[in-house]
């Protein structure tokens, strides 16, 4: 007995230990992953001068302007732009979220020759970076007639995000107990209401994990928009920024203006869906 006793100061001594090492990596993280966005959103609200004199001190009465902010509404159609990444974003993300329980509920409840296959295929996916078909994709683009169509940019982003989606919603499907859907069978449910009214609801917290991984790729790229909807009426954020970086002088504080803008969107989705999110991290929709 006093020996068990004995040993419990060092078995919380070290608990303490390690949750304060745990939370000192994820501390140093946090401050490594929010320092750009810290310069970014500081610098927007700072003159020419102040970036350039000390980028990381805060706007002061001498420093403080919002130039950036009336050049980016004011010289650029900074609304159109958003306007197509909101488009391009929601109708993507949508659309893998819809296609993506579909296919995780199909490939995890069902059966046939080509499943394993299948899910080889979207595994591939997940391990195949997409821009290393991107001339393919242009090629196939101009095929069909939807290069400078934001409908070339929803379909690629699709593909993009599906396979992920696949993966994560599959893991979480796994979790719903199969008692639920044999009830709904025996009752003479048909199989497209049990995955609209039963499975579909119970994947909302894994659906809105795959939202934010979705999302944040999807409004921060460059390299879509600008091979495939580079003309002036389908550019999205990350592309309408480009005009004020030119070759010999880059417009700074415009710049970070229109990054600082183009933050707001991601803040409030992220906001709405933070409680869904954590609970789709803690549920085991990712392992």
């Amino acid at each position: 007995m006093r020996l068990t006793q004995s040993f419990l100061p060092n078995i919380s001594v070290r608990n303490v230990s390690k949750s304060t090492t745990v939370h000192a990596v994820l501390l140093a993280y946090t401050v490594i992953a929010l320092f750009p966005i810290f310069i970014v959103i500081v610098n927007a609200f700072k003159d020419r001068k102040g970036i350039f004199r000390d980028p990381l001190a805060l706007p002061t009465s001498d420093t403080f302007s919002m130039v950036g902010f009336e050049q980016v509404l004011l010289r650029s159609d900074f609304g159109l732009f958003a306007w197509n990444s909101i488009i391009v974003t929601v109708l993507a993300v949508g659309l893998v979220l819809l296609l993506g329980a579909m296919a995780a509920w199909a490939l995890t409840e069902y059966r046939f020759r080509t499943n394993l296959l299948i899910t080889f295929l979207f595994a591939m996916g997940i391990m195949i970076p997409i821009r290393l078909g991107t001339v393919s994709i242009l090629r196939l683009m101009v095929e069909l007639n939807l290069v400078n169509t934001l409908t070339s940019l929803v379909l690629v982003y699709i593909a993009q995000g599906l396979p992920l989606a696949v993966y994560i919603l599959s893991e979480f499907v796994r979790t719903i107990p199969k008692e639920l859907v044999e009830a709904a069978r025996c009752d003479a449910v048909s199989e497209y209401r049990i995955f609209f009214s039963i499975i579909l609801p119970l994947l909302k917290p894994a659906m809105a994990t795959v939202a934010v991984f979705t999302m944040i790729p999807i409004w921060n790229d460059l390299w879509f928009p600008l091979i495939l909807a580079p003309s002036e009426e389908t550019r999205t954020i990350t592309l309408g920024v480009q005009q004020f970086v030119g070759q010999y002088v880059t417009n700074w504080t415009s710049v970070l203006a229109a990054l600082t803008m183009a933050i707001v969107p991601v803040l409030i989705l992220y906001t709405i869906f933070s409680r869904q999110l954590i609970r789709g991290l803690t549920s085991g929709a990712v392992k």
